[in-house]
């Protein structure tokens, strides 16, 4: 039986076409250096992750040494009342610059980028999650599902800031 072709087009709850990644980006500015804010955010992941992200509960490294390209790990996060267990994969681990982990296993992808405002007194972070695809199950949240990662973000770069800033001062 040929359906038409009406019922499985964009917008039908029939689509199995893949959808857009949801991207969510959020900048601010930092009174820290690349250097501080990298030291935090790279080299003290481990430890400080959880404390700008409180929706990840457990975190483990799973590869052995400092943080590196190449280094896995497993989260365990509770947004919104889901458990989600991931492992990811640091790809990018650019000293003062860049940190960005994607999923092992799951369509996601984190990008932490530093660019200087003031050298040694100021920077730019800008905070990149991308989640590539949206399980077919969870299409008919899609719109929910943005605006959490929209707010998310926001919330991630402001937690950020006022915990680079504040270790900086010890």
């Amino acid at each position: 039986m040929d359906w038409p072709k009406e019922n499985a087009g964009a917008g039908s709850i029939f689509d199995l076409r893949p959808k857009e990644p949801v991207i969510a980006k959020a900048s601010i500015s930092v009174e820290c250096s690349c250097s501080d804010i990298f030291r935090y955010l790279g080299d003290g992941f481990f430890e400080n992750y959880p404390k700008w992200s409180p929706e990840v509960v457990e975190l483990e490294q799973l590869t052995e040494g400092p943080v590196k390209l190449g280094t896995i790990a497993r989260q365990v996060r509770i947004d919104r009342g889901r458990r989600t267990e991931t492992k990811f994969t640091i790809n990018s681990y650019e000293r003062d610059k860049r940190l960005e982990f994607t999923g092992v296993d799951d369509p996601f992808r984190c990008t932490y980028e530093l660019e200087e405002i003031e050298p040694g007194k100021s920077a730019k972070l800008t905070f990149i999650f991308e989640l590539t695809e949206i399980q077919i199950f969870m299409r008919p949240f899609e719109k929910l599902i943005r605006e959490v990662v929209r707010e998310g973000a926001e919330r991630m770069v402001k937690n950020l800031k006022r915990l680079a800033e504040a270790d900086k001062k010890l």
